[in-house]
């Protein structure tokens, strides 16, 4: 396996934007911390992130579980073309981490990395809000995030220290290899019907436990909607 490469560090404060009263959803008041840029020089990564950066929605992001927001640069040229925007580069997805060589096919639930001073462990893939439709004016990018594949992952943090961008991750342990991002992404957005591979992932004790939660429901027959994720306050009812 090539090392994953942390190409650059990223964080941001909360910013507001939006026109009170616009009659497009999409151009109303909204909070978000996904504007982010490039943090020089050595961070602090706690149990909560990195110092620095802020999130809106203390609710749904930030938290032990979803400390840092991976998401790899290879994938910007696609959503470039698909989207038909260069606006679509590094930092456009909210991410912390902008990582190279590897993507969702190469990183696993439970793999757990030393990266300067930290460690940290891969807790679950990302599942795209209606933030970033709101960022780039486009109603169902969220769906389209998710459905690509290209979601990104999150890391919790095993042990505090500070960190930096330009160096590489050293992969300490990998005790799910069955379980990579793709293949829980598959399983949650995809093979729904599938109440085995439901089983066995929720069965992952290194998984988040919302994602647990989300399967072990599934399991018992209730049914979830992605609509308030996925589009929120974007689209009038």
């Amino acid at each position: 396996m090539i090392a994953p490469y942390i190409q650059k560090i990223l964080t941001g404060k909360v910013k507001r934007l939006g026109e009170p009263g616009a009659a497009d959803p999409l151009d109303r008041p909204w909070e978000s911390g996904m504007f982010k840029k490039e943090s020089e020089g050595k961070s602090w990564l706690s149990e909560t992130g990195i110092e620095n950066d802020e999130v809106a929605d203390t609710k749904n992001h930030g938290g032990p579980e979803k400390a840092v927001f991976a998401y790899p640069s290879a994938h910007y040229p696609f959503w470039q073309k698909k989207l038909g925007t260069d606006q679509m580069g590094i930092g456009a997805m909210g991410e912390n981490f902008v990582i190279t060589n590897v993507d969702e096919y190469a990183i696993c639930i439970g793999d757990t990395f030393e990266i300067g001073e930290a460690i940290i462990q891969v807790s679950q893939p990302r599942q795209p809000c209606w933030k970033p439709a709101r960022r780039f004016h486009v109603m169902d990018l969220a769906l389209q995030i998710q459905n690509s594949g290209r979601t990104g992952w999150y890391f919790r943090v095993l042990k505090e220290g500070y960190i930096s961008g330009g160096g590489s991750l050293n992969l300490i342990e990998r005790p799910y290899p069955e379980w990579t991002i793709a293949a829980c992404n598959e399983v949650m957005h995809f093979y729904k019907e599938d109440l085995r591979r439901a089983d066995e992932l929720a069965s992952c004790h290194l998984l988040a436990p919302s994602w647990r939660r989300t399967l072990h429901k599934r399991l018992r027959g209730q049914k979830s909607s992605v609509g308030k994720r996925v589009y929120g306050p974007n689209k009038e009812a």
